[in-house]
């Protein structure tokens, strides 16, 4: 992901903001009528890397099969495709039988939606994405609506039709990268109330290069969270260490679900990072999320 990304990170200041003042009453809200565990899904944003074969993938896997197997690791997949075009029934059906029971996708809306025509006059469009996505049933998450860096508070009046006209049927995340989102106290307000009026959550998006779009504002008991890594530099491991602790805070306060997605330089590390994070998050937070499982590769002359 090139949003934010540095060429040089030395100067950055990692550290997480604190929670925004409404995140810890929106969860403690929401605590009184939740039951049993909370649910969490931590994936990537491809299934496709070749460099995963014999690693996370058999060593022998057929590319087509990439999907199938990464179903087997992980429980969810920021869904990236359908920004680029809406998928066919039959995609949608292949897609769905690839995968276990309790797995996650989680679309994106198309660029055609909100880059183009940023949210003006797209109720046909936006109908037909839902209609489609629909089809994965039970294995539909929450899918992210990403607006463009030029989609600022004045158009909060569309961004309001928008999630109104989204059925409830189909959760929704929104992702806001304009800065004037961030700089001006009152029109965040205004977005962050809109959001929870409609039950739509926001995107958290932990970057190098925008530090402003980590609002840490909670607008539902959902956290979807675009963690985005430096090639496993230390400060990649630390990060997430601070995340665990943030997440286990609010684990007790009353978050009822979490999608986390790692995502690295052309992700080939993504999976190690995930399977740091999963392991954090099972150790710190009392979790028993199901780690991935590397294939051993056999040392060719070694039978034994």
């Amino acid at each position: 992901m090139d949003f934010g990304k540095l060429p040089d990170i030395s100067k950055v200041d990692f550290a997480l903001p604190p929670d925004h003042p409404d995140t810890l009453a929106t969860l403690q809200q929401h605590a009184a009528g939740s039951t049993g565990a909370p649910a969490i899904y931590i994936g990537l944003p491809v299934w496709v890397n070749k460099a995963w074969a014999g690693s996370i993938y058999p060593a022998g896997m057929r590319e087509k099969e990439s999907l199938h197997w990464y179903g087997k690791q992980f429980n969810t997949i920021e869904l990236n495709s359908t920004h680029y075009h809406i998928p066919g029934p039959d995609t949608i059906d292949r897609w769905r039988h690839a995968v276990p029971q309790g797995f996650r996708f989680c679309p994106k809306f198309p660029q055609l939606i909100s880059h183009e025509a940023q949210l003006r006059s797209t109720q046909d469009l936006t109908a037909t994405f839902c209609e489609a996505i629909a089809g994965l049933e039970e294995k539909l998450g929450v899918s992210f609506l990403q607006l463009p860096p030029s989609f600022g508070p004045r158009q909060l009046p569309e961004l309001e039709a928008f999630v109104q006209f989204v059925p409830e049927s189909v959760p929704m995340a929104v992702e806001l990268r304009h800065p004037d989102w961030f700089k001006d106290r009152a029109a965040s307000q205004e977005l962050y109330e809109v959001l929870e009026k409609y039950h739509a959550g926001t995107v958290l998006t932990d970057v190098a290069g925008r530090r402003d779009v980590l609002h840490m504002r909670l607008t539902t008991p959902t956290a979807t969270i675009r963690f985005v890594g430096n090639g496993l530099h230390p400060t990649d491991y630390s990060r997430i260490d601070a995340w665990v602790e943030r997440l286990q805070q609010w684990l007790e306060a009353g978050l009822q679900q979490l999608y986390f997605f790692v995502h690295e330089p052309d992700n080939t590390a993504a999976p190690d990072l995930a399977m740091y994070l999963i392991e954090r998050l099972n150790t710190v937070c009392g979790l028993h999320i199901k780690p991935p499982k590397k294939f051993v590769q056999a040392v060719q002359g070694e039978l034994f």
